[in-house]
């Protein structure tokens, strides 16, 4: 499409013109952006007032999707744009594309994508399409661990938006889709981002054969759907659950690498979605799975005909019955959306956790799994070996004590993380008394001694109950061994995801 020279003149325009993400934001205010955050157009419109200088018309073309006369965009260079399809000329100059402000803590830049359909506008997406930011690329952006890595795969790269996220801590970033038109707009948010990636045309891990990488990520086309789809953003060629499976089971991982995996799977009649996707995890792997909601069929359908633009035409309900029908013939009774989170490990004894969670999480995510990976260790200590250590609290463990108003003591005590999954665990006097003694000076051993002697109790029988109780804490990062706390070594770096969110959709899919 543009070379990178027009790349780079372009970039140069939208600074010049002021279109830029905290420009804009600070333009629209936020009664404009709330109004894109619900595919509005109105409020941005009103705010710009009818101005008529060059950030109203950057804000009009390329994120309202409205025409510009021609004669206001002298800022533009018009001939480059128009032959590569970004804009469509006349009288009325129109864009072809969306180039959307997007960053985060660390970097402000623009995303390239197809036009977000605002204001009701109703209509079948092109086979070829191209999404741009969505809650779900947000949430995947968050999942991702944010430690340093030398390698790191981007697979179904769309726009290009997580592999921007990537290129903050990865020195190497192969970025790869099946969509030859999304690697021609990925190639350009890359370059408005002044973000290198190798970007190769190909399905799944067909183009890094033998190639393996410290950090796999994907949000790929997972739509459980009838053979024949045409929308290759979010439909595979596989059968049900197909591409998932290979997704995570094919994954090429170094040895203490991760993949992080944005999708759907299915629930089968007979068989627990915890068994089927467990069968996913590849050898000498540790995995975390979280199922945030299970949709029926009925539901999954509907929200999935909508997004095809179907809803009110003559195609939806035969559309639907043959849904419906696929699903029976898989014996599909639902569908699983969550997060899947493998590390290898090399482990012969892999730890596999496939839980429901659809409770409130606190992003980013990603220390929280980072936490858990590392926590996986320490939890299977031998008890000597974990009465020996010396462990230290999470920063983020808050304690909530929960009873009758007035009462002298709490009914219940509840040590919460306060950041990440936002897990919980009721305590009782001796373990909330162990876990708030672990400041990361003491061994464990001598905590549970000195409480044991306060409680007038066995020192023998509490550590063989305290010990027991406490390896969940360390599995989930609630208690850190102290010699081994690495996880703060990117903790408060990641910057979070802020793009003028012109879309709405689940953060799970």
């Amino acid at each position: 499409m543009l070379t990178p020279e027009a790349i780079r003149r372009l970039r140069d325009e939208l600074i010049a013109a002021g279109y830029t993400l905290d420009a804009v934001a600070e333009r629209l205010g936020e009664q404009g952006l709330a109004g894109l955050a619900r595919n509005s157009s109105l409020a941005a419109t009103d705010a710009l007032d009818g101005a008529d200088d060059p950030q109203a018309d950057a804000i009009r073309l390329w994120l309202l999707r409205q025409p510009v006369p021609a004669a206001r965009t002298g800022w533009l260079t018009l001939d480059t744009l128009a032959a590569a399809g970004l804009l469509v000329a006349g009288d009325d100059i129109r864009a072809g594309v969306e180039l959307k402000p997007y960053g985060s803590e660390d970097a402000a830049g623009w995303i390239c994508s197809d036009p977000t359909p605002l204001d009701g506008r109703v209509g079948r997406p092109r086979p070829d399409f191209v999404l741009g930011a969505s809650p779900a690329s947000t949430t995947l952006a968050q999942l991702i661990p944010r430690g340093r890595v030398g390698s790191a795969l981007d697979l179904g790269t769309g726009c290009g938006i997580q592999s921007i996220h990537l290129a903050a801590h990865c020195d190497r970033i192969v970025a790869t889709d099946l969509n030859p038109r999304a690697l021609d707009l990925a190639r350009i948010t890359l370059g408005l981002n002044r973000t290198g990636a190798d970007l190769r045309l190909g399905s799944l891990y067909g183009p890094v054969p033998g190639e393996g990488f410290d950090l796999v990520v994907s949000n790929p086309p997972y739509v459980i759907s009838p053979p024949g789809g045409e929308l290759v953003y979010r439909e595979g060629s596989h059968p049900g659950d197909g591409l998932m499976r290979e997704v995570v089971s094919a994954a090429p991982l170094n040895q203490g690498g991760n993949l992080v995996v944005l999708g759907n799977w299915a629930i089968t009649d007979g068989q627990p979605w915890q068994e089927r996707v467990s069968e996913w995890i590849p050898a000498g792997c540790d995995a975390l799975v979280l199922q945030r909601e299970a949709l029926d069929p009925y539901e999954y359908i509907e929200l999935w005909l909508a997004d095809a633009g179907l809803a009110g035409t003559p195609d939806y309900l035969p559309a639907y019955r043959r849904w419906l029908d696929y699903f029976a013939a898989q014996r599909i009774i639902g569908v699983g959306l969550g997060w899947v989170f493998v590390r290898r490990t090399g482990s012969d004894r892999p730890d596999l956790r496939l839980e429901e969670w659809p409770h409130s999480v606190f992003q980013p995510v990603a220390d929280a799994v980072t936490a858990h990976f590392e926590g996986v260790g320490p939890s299977r200590w031998s008890d000597d070996r974990l009465l020996a250590a010396t462990l230290e609290r999470s920063p983020h463990l808050v304690q909530e004590a929960i009873g009758v108003p007035g009462a002298t003591d709490p009914e219940h005590i509840v040590l919460r993380q306060s950041t990440g999954l936002g897990r919980a665990v009721a305590v009782d006097t001796a373990l909330g008394a162990v876990v708030g003694a672990c400041d990361g000076d003491l061994p464990l051993g001598v905590l549970v001694d000195a409480v044991a002697g306060l409680l007038e109790v066995d020192p023998g029988v509490l550590a063989g109950e305290i010990v027991d109780r406490l390896r969940p804490l360390v599995a989930d990062g609630l208690l850190v061994p102290v010699h081994s706390n690495s996880q703060d070594s990117h903790r408060d770096r990641f910057g979070s995801p802020q793009t003028l969110d012109g879309e709405q959709r689940r953060e799970h899919g």
